[in-house]
């Protein structure tokens, strides 16, 4: 068994040991989560989670083979990904059709995916790739302006649908100029540029994601200020309250697995608010062990940047790292009122489909940097 592990699960074990506890983790509460799923179907609890199972499946196995390919060949499609990632963007705000006017998914036969979740690989791919190239040259401000360029057109398209994860992508994106040793006046300079046309967009634009943008920040700063709330921030509110109902019934060890009962009153407990559930049944003890694991999953990624000999490799890690634990902390600072909500469901942990596909790809890139590591150690 040793032998077998040592010649098919390369790279840093200590990933895949957090990865295995979170998949663990993701079964047992998805389980006890989509309850209220199983009750508005009609069906049985297991038939959700036996499906929720292959997708996880499919997603270790999507880890698995990327773990397996050489990463410097994603530098060369990076570039395409981009453009094809800019297609599929606009097709799905033109012509899909979403929840509450969400155009998030392109329906391909009888399966769907976010084009986003290419958009968000591609791009930190080919960023870093552009980042590398440059590490021992002097950067002007002409040098920056395509890389500026690819994450304000990348992330408007999926702002089109989804401001919060376009959000957590150009601030990802951000970091991992900063750690390409990008001067800080030139991604200060974007960084302005950016949140000035953002905030103008936000407060004078009528589309309906925009406007849903414009209203969970009001809701959020109304929360905070304590004020009275509208009829029409009802639904929202509703969430975070049962959010909150579900970590106060936790208190430090939790009600047990099983036992949520905010389970059936918080909709997208099995997604968006699945980290309030892991606090209601195994308490704060439970929801802070979870965040240690991403956590320590931030450290173990970023290793690569200290230890890899390849910048390239390094930039690689530490932008799909910093994607994924971002998302991570985002969703567990909403289940916790840290923030407006945003809608987006914690990695590995939320029931999903695609999304892990995508997830174990991208861990799987991670995976794939640390054998540089392993090797080096060993050399």
């Amino acid at each position: 068994m040793t032998t077998w592990f040592k010649k098919n699960l390369e790279g840093d074990y200590q990933i895949w040991t957090l990865i295995a506890a979170l998949s663990i983790i993701s079964i047992v509460v998805v389980a006890s989560a989509s309850g209220r799923l199983a009750v508005q179907d009609g069906g049985n609890v297991f038939f959700l989670v036996i499906k929720h199972s292959i997708y996880m499946s499919i997603g270790l196995g999507a880890m698995w083979f990327f773990h397996r390919l050489d990463y410097h060949k994603f530098a060369v499609f990076s570039n395409i990904g981009v453009i094809l990632s800019v297609i599929l963007l606009l097709y799905a705000f033109r012509f899909e059709h979403g929840i509450n006017n969400a155009n998030r998914w392109i329906h391909l036969g009888g399966m769907t995916f976010m084009p986003s979740d290419i958009a968000k690989l591609s791009l930190i791919t080919n960023l870093a790739f552009m980042l590398a190239k440059r590490q021992h040259l002097e950067y002007q401000f002409n040098d920056v302006v395509p890389m500026a360029g690819k994450i304000i057109v990348v992330s408007a398209c999926i702002a089109l649908t989804n401001v919060s994860t376009a959000l957590l992508l150009c601030a990802t994106c951000f970091l991992l100029m900063f750690i390409g040793r990008v001067p800080l006046k030139f991604i200060g300079m974007v960084i302005i540029g950016l949140f000035l046309a953002g905030t103008i967009l936000v407060m004078t634009g009528t589309g309906s994601r925009i406007e849903t943008a414009r209203n969970r920040i009001s809701n959020f700063i109304k929360n905070v200020n304590g004020k009275k709330k509208k009829d029409a921030d009802k639904d929202e509110n509703y969430q975070i309250e049962r959010s909150y109902y579900a970590i106060a019934n936790g208190g430090l060890t939790g009600r047990g697995p099983g036992k949520s009962q905010q389970r059936y009153f918080l909709s997208e407990s099995e997604s968006d608010f699945i980290y309030a559930i892991i606090i209601e049944e195994w308490g704060m003890i439970g929801g802070l062990f979870v965040m240690s694991l991403y956590l320590w999953f931030l450290y173990r990624g970023m290793k690569a940047v200290d230890s890899s000999g390849r910048a390239f490799g390094g930039l690689l890690s530490a932008g799909l790292t910093f994607s994924l634990v971002i998302q991570a902390m985002v969703h567990m600072g909403v289940a916790t009122g840290l923030g407006p909500v945003t809608g987006q469901p914690l990695p590995l942990l939320s029931m999903g489909g695609s999304s892990l596909l995508f997830t174990g790809a991208m861990i799987g890139i991670i995976i794939s940097v640390s054998k540089d590591k392993v090797r080096d150690a060993v050399l």
